[in-house]
């Protein structure tokens, strides 16, 4: 075998299997190999393995010892201090103002569960024009611009998989109107597959078993990418962070960033009550002084159906993967350092990789471990967490799964619920059913508003406004 640095670090690491066909390879094939072998720090591999495979036989599962209900700051509506919520959006918003908050976007993601051939980000969502979840997003973050007198920077993670196409569509689309240097696109890290024994997966001879490292190493590639180095230059020191499939989201919400700078938070967070017992969202716990997040399967149904004196559900403030984070907490977790790195959870999947001889095997059952990281394991490191409450209706509708629950239609409808809201808000006459559904099939741009205040604003400026009627669309 040729002599190579990388093929003899991987050879004294036990992992020269990940070579083994170097001879077979072109000129090509051997620099992309290198290139991602380039990506993979062999001693945390194996600090990986050694931990969360070799010794997870007979380890024990999440502990569950010492959880409570945490703290959290209520809506008005559901007896929070108004006056309280008041005073954060007061310094959300002058923080907007000051140009010290960015929208941070995590869009590795493919639409594949959706049936769609394409980066998720530019799945077509709202309910007349047909505007992707990007679009979608940058016409909020063009408004919010618009409000407070500051362009925002947005930062996008995209995966290996779907970087170029995502930076496409946004050149195709001329960035949706933001100014195109605002606009900030880098790459999620990536981590091997091993199997049981600690060797590293081979996709095919010239490719490793790579995937994407969670949406923890969001933290990571921030860093890594030079991101945070541009934030500080530029003034930000807070980011504004959710995640790509969620078309209603408030991608900076004053009062949620006021109660994190006043409170001199170093990550915060936002909930929605559950809606049911067997809801598939992890749950925010208290944990002595630390704010954790429990996945709902490694909390027992019985504990999941506990309920308040009211009749409310005692463990019930689910995650939406909505967040705030200082900047140079971020910058903290991701250095990582003694006690202060994010922990990597294993994954046992079927993955798709070659045998000694070369031959593809595809699995029927699990033949490795994937890594992961999460961004809500940061929770536990930060400094003064803040939880608030969000309504659902206002907040979260993701668009996950190709049909029922948090599907494309479900999705819409609700959309179509919040415009709905909007107009019976500025006067106007508007059917619905029990649901708040409209039977009209109507659109706002963010442009023209893109919460109850800055709609009924716009509305109250049109001379003579519009009837509602089917396929009107308001920007």
């Amino acid at each position: 075998m040729t002599h190579h640095p990388f093929i003899e670090k991987f050879r004294q690491a036990g992992q020269a299997q990940v070579f083994a066909f170097w001879e077979q390879l072109s000129a090509a094939e051997r620099a992309s190999l290198i290139a991602q072998a380039g990506e993979i720090d062999l001693a945390e591999v194996d600090r990986l393995f050694r931990s969360l495979v070799a010794k997870s036989a007979g380890q024990a599962g999440v502990s569950l010892e010492g959880l409570t209900p945490p703290p959290c700051e209520r809506l008005p509506e559901h007896g929070g201090d108004a006056a309280a919520w008041a005073k954060a959006r007061a310094a959300g918003e002058a923080a907007l103002r000051g140009g010290h908050v960015a929208a941070f976007t995590v869009a590795g993601g493919q639409g594949t569960r959706l049936g769609y051939d394409g980066p998720k980000g530019t799945f077509a969502v709202t309910p007349v024009s047909g505007k992707s979840l990007f679009q979608v997003f940058a016409e909020k973050i063009a408004a919010a611009g618009r409000r407070y007198g500051r362009p925002l920077h947005w930062f996008i993670m995209t995966s290996h998989a779907n970087h170029e196409q995502t930076e496409g569509f946004f050149r195709d689309h001329k960035f949706f109107g933001l100014d195109h240097a605002r606009v900030h696109f880098f790459r999620q890290g990536r981590m091997p597959a091993v199997d049981f024994s600690g060797k590293i997966l081979l996709e095919d001879k010239a490719a490793i078993a790579l995937s994407p490292d969670g949406h923890g190493g969001s933290l990571r590639a921030l860093h890594r990418s030079g991101a945070l180095d541009l934030m500080k230059s530029e003034g930000v020191t807070t980011l504004s962070y959710f995640q790509v499939d969620n078309p209603l989201v408030r991608c900076v919400d004053p009062a949620f960033l006021g109660f994190h700078l006043l409170r001199q938070s170093e990550m915060s967070s936002k909930m929605v009550p559950k809606a049911y017992p067997e809801e598939k969202v992890g749950l925010f716990c208290q944990r002595g002084d630390a704010l954790v997040v429990v996945e709902y399967s490694d909390m027992p149904m019985a504990m999941q159906r506990e309920t308040n004196a009211d009749g409310s559900l005692r463990y019930g403030a689910g995650n939406i993967a909505i967040h705030v984070l200082d900047r140079e907490f971020a910058r903290r977790l991701a250095a990582g350092g003694e006690g202060v790195a994010l922990p990597f959870h294993r994954a046992d999947k079927k993955i798709a990789t070659i045998d000694a001889a070369g031959r593809a095997v595809r699995p029927d059952q699990p033949n490795g471990v994937k890594f992961e990281l999460f961004v809500f394991d940061a929770l536990p490191f930060a400094r003064n967490p803040v939880l608030i409450e969000t309504a659902r209706a206002d907040d979260f509708s993701p668009v996950k799964n190709a049909e029922g629950v948090d599907s494309p239609k479900t999705s819409r409808e609700d959309q179509l619920r919040q415009f709905a809201r909007w107009f019976k808000a500025a006067g106007a006459s508007l059917p619905v059913d029990a649901s708040g559904l409209p039977a009209l099939a109507l659109e706002v741009s963010p442009l023209f508003g893109y919460d109850t205040e800055t709609f009924v604003e716009s509305w109250r400026k049109l001379a003579p406004p519009p009837q509602p009627r089917d396929g009107l669309y308001l920007e």
